[in-house]
């Protein structure tokens, strides 16, 4: 069956308030958060260097994952992006589910930025109370997200620029410890420490592939592009360029930055006491490293609330103009969805209190319920895609103004391997925690759909 008519305008599509910087920058900033700048190192603990390898492959997933988001954004800019998408081409449980467990996934990331930017604090205010900072986080970013789209860009900008310039100054920095030989690290053969200690794969197949959960954790988030490129002044120019950039970015900001690290350090001695980056300006002997870092790092933390924020914001709010979710949440002024921001803030802050509740083993938990959160996404994006591909004309595909590349190859590599990552969750007992909360949110709101969706379609 054609779609033709899904290509037309969408009347639900809010004015524009981003420019292609903004798109460029909340694209490049998804991709670098803390799973960057601390995760890293328990990813390297599990799969020594061969941890390159397994971001290398996550990154051919996201990239497949977001060329997929990004034929149907620029064919179909709407309010509600993936969420509504899943529904016209998979049926109204897939739009609906998909939706709810896209803000699932960004108010658990959120939670987890909260407590760590309070902690985070700590080191210049250590006798502050936590919950001050939490207050003030959520303000900063409430009012970032309620004033405007302009505003949340313009945020957003600011904060990419402090995380890319504070990549790129480990990356020159290590490259100086390699080519001149500074600090402690520098001298002797540079590819030593990738095949000493255990070799490229000191714990086996295994061990890489336990490391999938942690790398795939670090990419959450960037399917945000789809949603933010609904808002630009320029969909069909803004999505296929912030779209396009990913390899570069995961080769730049992923692949070369921990290949320096490792370079540099032996893999185990990157254990995750302090950040791999901070292990960088350590042996350049810059004593203000943990100072600039945990500057970086809360950079990164508020960067990542912030965007989460209005990612959720926008998704729940297209759902509710299709009755998916409570029709006031889609109430909006000057195009920013107030009531399903100001709800959303307030499960934050109600959110931060279980937070504390279990401080020790509150960030194992949150990285693995995120990950089945992210991946879930990732697939009915993905699985959205190639419906959307079945039900067109000859004539319309040809016509695609941005196609996925590889078709059809690159998605089936991208959905088997986002299948096999649920597998290793049912293999790995430390995540069995993660894969049995997230089947348990998914029973949850297929019954609340069937009880409540469901019976008003009969009765329509």
């Amino acid at each position: 069956m054609s779609t033709t008519a899904n290509a037309t305008p969408d009347t639900t599509r809010r004015a524009p308030g981003l420019k292609a910087r903004h798109i460029h920058f909340i694209a490049l900033g998804s991709a670098i958060g803390t799973g960057l700048f601390y995760g890293s190192a328990g990813a390297i603990q599990a799969a020594g260097p061969s941890v390159l390898l397994v971001y290398l492959l996550g990154g051919a997933v996201v990239y497949f994952m977001l060329r997929a988001l990004g034929e149907m954004a620029v064919r179909m800019p709407i309010s509600g992006s993936f969420a509504e998408y899943t529904r016209r081409f998979l049926g109204g449980w897939a739009g609906y589910i998909t939706g709810w467990m896209f803000a699932f996934e960004m108010l658990i990331v959120c939670l987890a930025d909260l407590t760590a930017i309070a902690i985070y604090m700590r080191f210049w205010f250590p006798d502050t109370a936590q919950w001050i900072w939490v207050i003030l986080t959520l303000l900063i970013v409430g009012a970032a997200n309620l004033a405007s789209v302009r505003w949340f860009g313009e945020l957003e900008f600011v904060f990419t620029i402090i995380k890319v310039a504070a990549v790129i100054g480990m990356i020159v920095g290590g490259a100086a410890i390699l080519v001149f030989g500074l600090g402690e690290g520098g001298g002797g053969n540079p590819l030593a420490n990738l095949t000493a200690d255990g070799g490229f794969f000191p714990h086996g197949a295994g061990g890489m592939i336990s490391a999938f959960i942690l790398v795939l954790f670090a990419f959450g988030g960037t399917e945000i592009i789809g949603v933010a490129g609904t808002e630009a002044e320029d969909p069909g120019t803004a999505i296929p360029k912030a779209v396009n950039t990913v390899p570069v970015r995961i080769l730049l900001f992923y692949v070369l930055a921990i290949g320096v690290i490792l370079l540099i350090n032996p893999w185990r001695t990157i254990t995750g006491e302090v950040s791999p980056f901070v292990q960088i300006f350590d042996t350049l002997g810059v004593s203000w490293a943990a100072a600039l870092l945990n500057a970086v790092v809360l950079t990164a933390a508020l960067s990542a609330i912030n965007a989460d924020l209005f990612g959720a914001g926008r998704v729940v709010a297209g759902m509710a103009r299709e009755r998916l979710a409570p029709r006031v949440m889609a109430t909006t002024v000057h195009g920013v969805p107030v009531v399903t921001t100001l709800s959303l803030l307030g499960v934050l802050v109600v959110g931060v209190a279980l937070n504390y509740a279990l401080p020790a083993e509150v960030f194992t938990i949150v990285a693995s319920l995120a990950t089945f959160a992210t991946i879930f996404v990732w697939l009915m994006i993905l699985l959205a895609q190639v419906a959307s591909r079945r039900g067109m004309s000859r004539q319309e595909r040809t016509e695609l103004a941005f196609p996925v590349p590889l078709w059809p190859f690159g998605q089936i590599f991208a959905i088997a391997f986002i299948v096999f990552t649920f597998g290793i969750m049912v293999w790995q007992p430390g995540y069995h925690t993660a894969l049995l909360v997230g089947a348990g949110f998914l029973a949850i709101m297929s019954l609340l759909y069937t009880v409540t969706i469901g019976r008003r379609a009969a009765r329509a």
